[in-house]
């Protein structure tokens, strides 16, 4: 076990740090990371400082969530940088296991999402990801026993799935979701922005109108109207930008389920969400999502 300079932070290799520091915590928040740390991430774990006598981060790249031709071996690795990070937004610990720590021989459990996922935009077009994402969730909310676990809205399919996981297998904690993060021009932050060269960073806000085009739509409802004029909006907008290589899904479904929707009910006023817009696309090599939950007028 390790401790970093200044401001303390407590870096946990193993699972018998973590066991060993967990014993004298009480109410704790954590924010599962793979590292590659930016604003968005901070939000999460200030927020996670604010609201739990103390606030733990792990960093870990899961293999399991990769599929074979994916970006495992590139990922950005930035493990001396992502502490100060930590440390800046009041992180009082760092659980950085390796692949051995957290998954034995490879012979082990897998906690499997419900299968309605796997025919969803982002569970589609990623066979077997958010198998990987539940298996290591699971044993990290298994492991640090956390009252609340933070995550990005950007992974919306992610957030629905972790809430079931949280249901259906009763885990005592709060799934927290926070609002995306976003530069100046409306790209949602993300560790593989780091992948977008110049011309491509200047493009990628294209995703960001695309969403705004199909909620403008929604938006000129006057009542329930159909989900394919706002796939249509956004579609337009993608089509206009050169540097889109393919579009892999814009999805319109329902919030909670992911379900995707014929049928979009009417904007209400309200604050909570009456569907959500999602989008995949390849620009250049470098393959971007995000989301915009239908609220409000």
């Amino acid at each position: 076990m390790l401790r970093s300079a200044r401001r303390t932070i407590t870096i946990l290799r193993t699972r018998k740090d973590l066991d060993g520091w967990r014993a004298q915590q009480s109410e704790v928040g954590l924010v599962p990371t793979m590292g590659a740390l930016h604003a968005g991430h901070a939000d999460l774990m200030r927020r996670a400082a604010a609201e739990n006598d103390i606030a733990i981060a792990s960093i870990f790249v899961n293999p399991t969530q990769f599929a074979p031709g994916e970006d495992l071996e590139k990922y950005p690795r930035t493990f001396e940088r992502d502490v100060e990070v930590l440390r800046d937004a009041g992180v009082a610990a760092c659980f950085a296991p390796t692949v051995e720590d957290m998954y034995g021989d490879g012979d082990g459990v897998a906690v499997l999402p419900p299968p309605r996922f796997d025919a969803l935009s982002e569970g589609a077009a990623r066979p077997g990801h958010f198998s990987g994402v539940c298996t290591v969730v699971a044993k990290l909310w298994n492991a640090v026993r956390p009252k609340r676990s933070y995550f990005g809205q950007k992974d919306a399919m992610q957030c629905a799935v972790l809430r079931s996981l949280r249901r259906d297998l009763a885990f005592d904690l709060e799934v927290v979701v926070c609002d995306t993060a976003r530069a100046d021009d409306g790209l949602a932050l993300s560790s593989r922005n780091a992948y977008l060269d110049a011309d491509e960073r200047a493009a990628a806000p294209v995703v960001f109108r695309a969403l705004g085009a199909a909620r403008d739509a929604w938006r000129a409802q006057a009542g329930p109207g159909p989900a394919a004029a706002l796939r249509s909006a956004a579609e337009a907008t993608l089509a206009a930008e050169p540097l889109v290589r393919r579009v892999e899904y814009v999805s319109v479904a329902d919030y909670d389920t992911m379900a995707e929707l014929d049928v979009v009910p009417p904007p209400d006023g309200g604050a909570e969400p009456r569907a959500i817009l999602s989008v995949a696309v390849r620009l250049g090599n470098v393959r971007l999502i995000d989301n915009l939950p239908l609220r409000g007028n």
